[in-house]
């Protein structure tokens, strides 16, 4: 016998079934390459996870290389605007959105490179208000920063004297002008033609671009040992898609966006040591370890710069002190 309310509560059952697999697959969009080391060890991970912990109702698709658009310094903006669910982005990239998470860049905020990452997660209430647009997924830190240079060696602070180096931020850009060089705003996949071709002298950069940028190829030294500029780096949702998720849902994927955010620190940091072993095997390259009386000027001239942007961030009613403070567990 034709059983027409079976019919109609598998057809029911089969359009559900093919809504859920359509809006529960969370587009995820980073500007890397897929031989990034984020990409296998963290952002693959990642979707592993929030596939098991939500038994496969929800799912997440990777486009790396700019697949839903070029442009390091969109990517914040494309999650904001829903043209993917989840982006990887640089807070410095997109400053003026970020004042207080970018205090984190200045050299002696966060004096412990290995917890970084745990330092800005305890005071992760900080900085409610400036991710009011996005769900905040990961954030994390690297390595602090060495100063490639393709022709000058850097032994002294003097030695950057009119030398064009590149910089991930306006803050990073502050750090080099205390130093006494001319900085150069440029997301990193630019660093390598900007090196090659003269049109900067030098890159301000963690040890591990030159696993991902191949740094060595147009750098011939690196200079290292100063308290320098730390990067953070940020998983952001949509606002939208993320509501769209069931409060268990939810939950697991910031408990894993926060799992996650240890490891990605984790994989910066070897990173930054392998990229210091290629960089210090390739023929004729040179890494200096600063003097400790030359580290010190270098960091005691980066002490005006942290100054200068708290005060400017106070003046504009941007609680900047107490968020420093806050860091550096006073």
């Amino acid at each position: 016998m034709f059983n027409f309310v079976k019919v109609i509560a598998v057809a029911t059952a089969t359009v559900a079934m093919a809504a859920t697999a359509q809006a529960d697959e969370l587009k995820f969009a980073h500007f890397m390459s897929p031989n990034h080391p984020d990409h296998g060890n963290v952002f693959i991970p990642m979707a592993e996870q929030l596939a098991e912990a939500t038994a496969g109702e929800v799912t997440m698709r990777i486009y790396p290389g700019g697949e839903l658009g070029s442009g390091p310094r969109d990517q914040y903006n494309r999650a904001v605007d829903g043209i993917t669910d989840l982006s990887f982005a640089l807070p410095g990239y997109t400053a003026s959105a970020f004042p207080l998470t970018l205090l984190a860049e200045m050299p002696g905020v966060l004096s412990d490179e290995a917890t970084a990452t745990q330092a800005l997660w305890a005071n992760i209430d900080h900085l409610d208000r400036e991710f009011r647009r996005v769900e905040l997924i990961s954030l994390w830190t690297n390595p602090d920063a060495v100063i490639f240079t393709r022709d000058v060696p850097i032994r002294a602070l003097d030695d950057l004297a009119g030398l064009k180096i590149r910089v991930p931020s306006r803050n990073a850009g502050m750090i080099v002008e205390a130093w006494g060089a001319t900085p150069v705003s440029m997301p990193a996949p630019q660093m390598y033609n900007a090196l090659q071709t003269g049109v900067i002298d030098g890159a301000l950069i963690d040890e591990g671009g030159v696993l991902s940028f191949k740094l060595e190829e147009v750098a011939s030294f690196m200079t290292r040992g100063m308290q320098s500029q730390i990067s953070p780096f940020m998983i952001v949702m949509n606002r939208d898609a993320f509501a769209d998720l069931s409060n268990a849902q939810q939950t697991a994927l910031k408990d894993i966006g926060q799992e996650m955010s240890l490891v990605a620190q984790e994989t910066r940091a070897a990173s930054s040591v392998r990229g210091a072993d290629v960089f210090a095997a390739a023929e004729g390259h040179e890494i200096i370890e600063l003097s400790e009386a030359e580290a010190a000027r270098f960091d005691d001239a980066a002490v005006s710069a942290l100054e200068a942007v708290v005060a400017e961030l106070e003046a504009d009613g941007i609680p900047a002190a107490e968020f420093v403070s806050a860091l550096q567990g006073e």
